[in-house]
């Protein structure tokens, strides 16, 4: 996650999360990124139902629930063991979280626990009275999908009347009092979108926006041949930035990221180097507490049937499930051959993400899309798009 508003505008500076000593449990939200201890945020797919047929969905939801989803039981022994253990925030997601009917008790419970508790949505079942309840449980954030204008979104989520729905979400969240922001995830076919997308920000006083680069898992994978294009997601960045600021400009702050793609953060530093060098420093100092991608280590996943998964796009690989011992316990036993190694990636990355001078506020980016592209975990991602001089490879 790469906060174009906090680096590119100015937002945050380091003494801003230094001020809070730089733990989980003590940072603000909007700074929880530049944590020291990288305690994970804990996304929970709660049910595997949805009511939209999205095109990229990673969790390939169906229109019912399925017959092994954790119960309201169940899911509170787990928030019990997250909270001691110390993740700073439970991530309600699905599916569609609001298809489960204990959503606002399970989120009331997390908020009792001392975790701060956020839902990702289609938000087409938001009404008003629903937006009311969710303010009045203590909800941290709401954040909606959107993925381009209305016969776009639509299209890109299977059920016309889509768009029109989820901006009611959206109206009936915000006028309740909640913070809400979009999740717009990007390709090749709905990235002219983005300006359109900026335009309904401003329009509509919408707080927060996140562009999510394509992950290739679960019905993603499909549209792998219809990623953005390297030139086209370095057009996409400077169009995210250009526009931030020019809404910056105007008196508007809107928190702006871009997440799953974390060569964006030395693209953001090298634009700046040349723009601003002296807060270029600065920059890059937020960019090495960010520590780039943090699957299997900063952010993890449960499934709605307690499989616990290093993030939530690595469906494929279950490390073992909370019926059986706590998330807890599965986090920190690093005898899992593949989690012990995604605690720290950099001894076994190949290729120019070995050799890659940015690795260390880069993480090694997106395992799990180097190994949808080419069947090798740790091959480089093919979605880096820097070139070979900007990461160090030649003279």
């Amino acid at each position: 996650m790469i906060g174009i508003s906090k680096l590119y505008c100015g937002t945050v500076e380091p003494s801003d999360a230094l001020r809070y000593g730089r733990h989980s449990k003590e940072l603000p939200s909007h700074l929880l990124q530049f944590a020291e201890d990288k305690k994970p945020v804990v996304v929970w797919n709660m049910t595997k139902a949805c009511n939209l047929k999205c095109l990229h969905c990673y969790a390939q939801a169906t229109a019912g629930p399925s017959a092994d989803e954790l119960s309201t039981a169940e899911a509170k022994v787990m928030i019990d063991d997250l909270a001691r253990f110390g993740a700073p925030v439970l991530l309600f997601s699905g599916g569609e979280p609001l298809m489960r009917q204990d959503l606002p008790e399970l989120a009331r419970y997390a908020v009792s626990k001392g975790m701060r508790a956020v839902i990702s949505t289609n938000g087409t079942l938001i009404t008003r009275d629903k937006a009311k309840e969710l303010k009045d449980i203590g909800l941290s954030y709401v954040g909606v999908s959107l993925d381009g204008l209305p016969e776009v979104h639509d299209k890109f989520r299977g059920v016309a009347g889509a768009f029109d729905d989820a901006m009611a979400g959206i109206r009936n969240s915000m006028e309740a009092g909640l913070k809400v922001g979009l999740r717009f995830t990007v390709y090749a076919k709905n990235a002219p979108e983005v300006p359109g997308v900026f335009d309904l920000l401003e329009k509509e006083g919408i707080p927060r926006v996140c562009f999510y680069h394509l992950v290739y898992a679960g019905r993603g994978s499909r549209l792998m041949d219809e990623d953005l294009s390297h030139e086209g997601t370095r057009r996409l960045l400077d169009l995210i930035m250009d526009r931030s600021k020019a809404l910056f400009d105007k008196g508007q702050t809107p928190e702006v990221l871009t997440v799953d793609n974390h060569a964006d953060g030395p693209f953001v530093y090298l634009r700046m180097l040349r723009e601003d060098p002296e807060r270029a420093k600065e920059v890059l100092e937020l960019l090495n507490w960010n520590e780039g991608n943090s699957s299997g280590r900063g952010i993890g996943c449960v499934s709605w049937d307690g499989s616990v998964h290093p993030d939530q796009f690595w469906r494929h690989l279950t490390v073992d499930n909370i019926r059986k011992r706590p998330f807890s316990e599965i986090w920190t036993d690093l005898s899992h051959p593949i989690l012990g190694k995604l605690k720290d990636k950099r001894p076994y990355l190949k290729g120019r993400c070995a050799q890659c001078k940015w690795l260390n506020i880069c993480g090694g980016n997106f395992r799990v899309r180097a190994e949808a592209a080419t069947g090798d975990l740790w091959a480089p991602d093919p979605a880096c798009y820097l070139t070979d001089e900007e990461i160090g490879l030649t003279a």
